[in-house]
């Protein structure tokens, strides 16, 4: 069985893979997306203390008797203390008018106070400042959800330059035991090679034509799965109908040479400084603003309006405020047990708690992850030092067994189990080279969480 190359059209390196992802893939646009939506629910809130403007006109008439006839500006103009500025202009005429209607022009001025309950808090402000602590937590998310899918599509492409490089491996396993067998043939031929010579050789080529077509299948599977990540700039999936290879190589990488400086860096960060505390400590500012908010719930809701009235043809006495020209009230409104306030308040507390053990955990959890990595890098990295060398063993000794073979003092079984042997710590060191890469990509990812 032959697998040829030249199918392939396509070679892919690692930044400019890394680069497509970031700025293609659905699922980084979508995360970008829901900062735009964090940001209108800010503008949403502000909604909240936009001024409002009313007008009314009407007129009833019956029997020729014209009740009245009615026109009305109101605006109104809410302020951050929770203070309500109102104005109004009103004139009403007309032969049926309640007693409590002025009749002609009538101007107002408004100022309602709450001197209790909503007077250094209130929804208003609370919703203003729970959308930015939003925006805040959404950004967070949205770097933390990026490098996940960054770490994710990092890996595998090493997943899938691996699976390459077995590919590779097996084929020039095949291309030497073809060679081999040929060998074997002809010198069986001239009577120099045992029969059972050829049928050893034809054995260990089958079973690496075995291994071969199970390492290319792996890699068909990796380029697929590679293909998840491929986009277009429109958000649509890139063709991949011919494969594609990569221009890299597990052992051509920087991270051998960079590790260290890595984890220094890592180690040095502030873990305070980590997307996910940044996350739960908005969370928690979010939080707190509920707390504020339902403490409003446990005082008296006690609200004062002063009007000042301006009507036409009168004099503008205003001065003193409570001696003419004016309308006020006072009123009060309390709950007899507070019941649900003094649940809220409760819940709102026990939440902020609960919040608080979050960070905690998740400090802990995020020192653990990262002492995980840093040890399975410098492990796989001694791993790999150790490995290569006994690969360097192996491949002595099957040159000697070759040389031994040549003589007529060894056997055909005994290359084909040195053989064996060097080709499993081959595969070996593939192995441990992307399990190093896979923690050095955690650590850097990691790194890329600290603002």
């Amino acid at each position: 069985m032959h697998f040829s190359h030249a199918q392939y059209t396509l070679k892919l390196s690692h930044q400019e893979f890394l680069a497509v992802v970031k700025n293609y893939h659905p699922l980084a646009f979508r995360y970008r997306l829901q900062n735009q939506i964090a940001q209108a629910e800010i503008q949403s809130a502000r909604g909240n203390f936009d001024p409002t403007l009313a007008a009314k006109q009407g007129s009833k008439t019956i029997d020729g008797t014209k009740y009245y006839k009615e026109t009305n500006i109101e605006f109104g103009i809410p302020t951050w203390y929770g203070i309500q500025l109102n104005g109004s202009y009103n004139y009403i005429d007309g032969q049926k008018l309640d007693n409590g209607e002025t009749k002609g022009e009538l101007n107002q001025f408004a100022l309602t106070i709450p001197l209790a309950k909503n007077l250094l808090y209130d929804k208003r402000r609370a919703l203003l400042e729970q959308a930015k602590f939003s925006l805040q937590m959404t950004e967070t998310d949205q770097t933390l959800l990026t490098n996940d899918l960054m770490l994710e599509a990092d890996n595998s492409y090493w997943e899938w330059v691996k699976a390459h490089e077995a590919l590779l491996l097996q084929t020039k396993a095949v291309k030497i035991n073809q060679d081999r067998l040929q060998l074997i043939r002809k010198t069986f031929q001239y009577g120099e090679r045992a029969a059972i010579d050829t049928t050893e050789a034809l054995t260990q080529l089958q079973n690496f034509e075995l291994n071969q077509t199970n390492a290319y299948l792996a890699f068909v599977k990796a380029t697929q799965q590679l293909s998840l990540f491929l986009w277009q700039e429109n958000q649509q999936p890139y063709n991949t109908s011919q494969l594609i290879l990569p221009s890299t190589s597990l052992e051509e990488n920087l991270a051998y040479q960079n590790y260290l400086t890595l984890i220094t860096e890592v180690d040095n960060a502030s873990l305070a400084n980590h997307s996910s505390l940044l996350f739960y400590f908005s969370k928690q500012n979010l939080m707190e603003r509920e707390r504020r908010l339902k403490f409003q719930s446990l005082l008296p809701k006690v609200d004062l309006t002063y009007n000042l009235l301006n009507k036409e043809n009168f004099q503008d006495n205003l001065f003193p405020l409570f001696q003419n020209n004016y309308q006020y009230s006072l009123k009060l409104e309390i709950p007899i047990f507070f019941r649900q306030a003094r649940a809220d308040y409760r819940i709102s507390k026990i939440k902020l708690q609960q919040n608080q053990l979050d960070i905690d955990f998740k400090r802990q959890e995020i020192s653990m992850k990262i002492t995980t990595y840093k040890n399975a890098v410098i492990n796989y990295n001694q791993q790999i030092g150790i490995a290569f060398q006994t690969a360097k063993n192996y491949q002595r000794l099957l040159q000697a067994e070759q040389v031994r073979y040549d003589n007529g003092e060894s056997s055909l079984f005994l290359i084909n189990s040195r053989e064996n042997k060097l080709i499993e710590m081959q595969e070996k060191i593939l192995e441990l080279r992307l399990k190093f890469l896979q923690g050095y990509n955690h650590l850097k990812w990691t790194k890329e969480n600290f603002n």
